[in-house]
């Protein structure tokens, strides 16, 4: 893989040249087509109008680097057969998750361009999803075939594994979608994870096509945090929170299954879902407390409110900025915790990453509310 760490670093800087040159101008179109997101509602946490479609120009970067670095073939100095087997295992897979996951791409795409245009009824967008899962799982056989001793299970029967599958891209798609309420979180946390899920990729040494869209989406969410760090300029929109959530989805589904032999000696305990877990810690927490919260009062878990955790930092004053960057902390942390405990059965490292993941989202709420003079 070191022969390719010139085309992996080509393509994050191209996403992030397309980004950052070609932000401004869809801005600037944007306010002139009224394209725009305006503070009428009291969930909303803006003071002026922004513009939504943000996810246009990250769509854009990210499909030409990826369509233009991805490689022909593999050059690669070979230690053994068993590895020449593998790499040649992993560029076919590679070119077939290429078509796919562009098709899904531009599908998704046009869902959340429609939606931040005049909106979206979450029954089609449903269907949508469906779709989008159905081409990724189906086609493409992007699945999750083992837990790898997580609650002891390991391989999964063909119809349990689509079925577990759909249910994981659908959760991190939505997820990630929720957690985009404050300037340069969704950003942020996706840069985290897309940067987390290339480097291990990397260190695996066997995946180019995988390892090349991972750093192609960091290239790209590090230009468009220069516009959407706070104050924001712009926001990504469903356009592209969607887009985003779909290729951590499936980073984060291929990673699972990813073979790691070739990984450091020190992360060859490391369990691939408790790492995984780790890194998009922070959504699937802030989903799950909220879908809970929701729940619990008798309102539909999918009704907007202002309960989640990012809401919370705010309320007690950390700003925008503090707020974005103390869940930068939180998510390297948890991350930091899956190193820590990777000698650790896999049960145990999962009971003691999950639980000081929601102890830690959970000290907000514990944390008084400052009083109003």
């Amino acid at each position: 893989m070191k022969e390719h760490f010139n085309t992996i670093l080509l393509g994050f800087l191209t996403a992030f040249g397309v980004v950052l040159l070609t932000m401004p101008s869809l801005i600037k179109v944007a306010r002139m087509k009224h394209l725009v997101d305006e503070p009428s509602e009291a969930r909303k946490l803006h003071q002026r109008s922004v513009p939504t479609i943000g996810g246009i120009i990250i769509f854009a970067a990210i499909i030409f680097s990826y369509a233009l670095y991805f490689p022909t073939e593999w050059s690669v100095r070979l230690r053994d057969l068993d590895q020449a087997m593998s790499i040649f295992k992993g560029f076919r897979h590679a070119t077939s998750d290429f078509k796919y996951v562009l098709a899904a791409m531009v599908l998704l795409f046009f869902i959340g361009v429609k939606d931040d245009i005049v909106g979206f009824s979450p029954v089609k967008k449903l269907v949508g999803h469906f779709l989008v899962g159905s081409i990724l799982i189906l086609l493409a056989d992007i699945r999750i075939h083992s837990m790898h001793g997580i609650f002891g299970i390991y391989y999964l029967p063909y119809s349990a594994s689509v079925l577990f599958t759909f249910f994981v891209y659908v959760v991190l798609v939505n997820a990630f979608n929720l957690i985009d309420g404050v300037d340069g979180l969704a950003g942020g946390v996706g840069l985290i994870a897309s940067l987390a899920f290339g480097t291990w990729l990397y260190m695996c040494g066997l995946d180019m096509g995988l390892t090349l869209l991972a750093f192609v989406l960091a290239g790209a969410l590090l230009a468009f945090l220069i516009f959407n760090f706070h104050p924001a300029r712009v926001f990504m929109g469903d356009s592209g929170s969607l887009i985003v959530g779909a290729i951590l989805a499936v980073l984060a589904i291929e990673v699972v299954d990813h073979d790691k032999r070739y990984l450091p000696v020190q992360l060859e305990h490391l369990s691939r879902p408790i790492f995984v877990m780790a890194v998009l810690a922070y959504p699937l927490v802030d989903t799950l407390r909220v879908f809970v919260v929701r729940m619990a009062r008798g309102t539909s878990p999918f009704a907007a409110d202002r309960n989640h955790i990012h809401h919370r930092l705010l309320a007690l004053g950390l700003g925008h900025r503090g707020t974005t960057l103390a869940i930068y902390v939180y998510v390297l942390t948890i991350i930091g915790l899956s190193f820590l405990t990777r000698k650790l059965h896999p049960n145990i490292g999962l009971m003691v990453m999950g639980t000081t993941a929601f102890a830690i989202a959970m000290l907000p709420f514990a944390w008084p509310m400052r009083r109003k003079a």
